[in-house]
């Protein structure tokens, strides 16, 4: 294997933006792209990384039906394919 061509692969911190406050810790490799830091609960700073879906807010887990469009991507569907 080559040497040095590998992400870092360290701890973050993933926060929910369209939840009440979810976040989790956990390892990634978008650490380094992370512009703000956040303390957690362990005292320790830790890279953030603001997600607008997570399984706090997906149907999928929290068993809703509802229709996530943050972009207006259905709306345009819709006007496009109105008959």
């Amino acid at each position: 294997m080559k040497a040095d061509i590998h992400p870092d692969y360290r701890e973050v911190v993933f926060q929910d933006v369209t939840s009440d406050g979810f976040k989790f810790l956990t390892r990634s490799t978008l650490a380094a792209t992370a512009k703000e830091k956040i303390q957690w609960e362990d005292g320790n700073e830790y890279p953030l990384i603001k997600i607008e879906v997570s399984s706090a807010t997906h149907p999928f887990y929290t068993g809703q039906n509802k229709i996530m469009d943050i972009s207006g991507r259905v709306d345009k569907f819709r006007k496009r394919y109105a008959k």
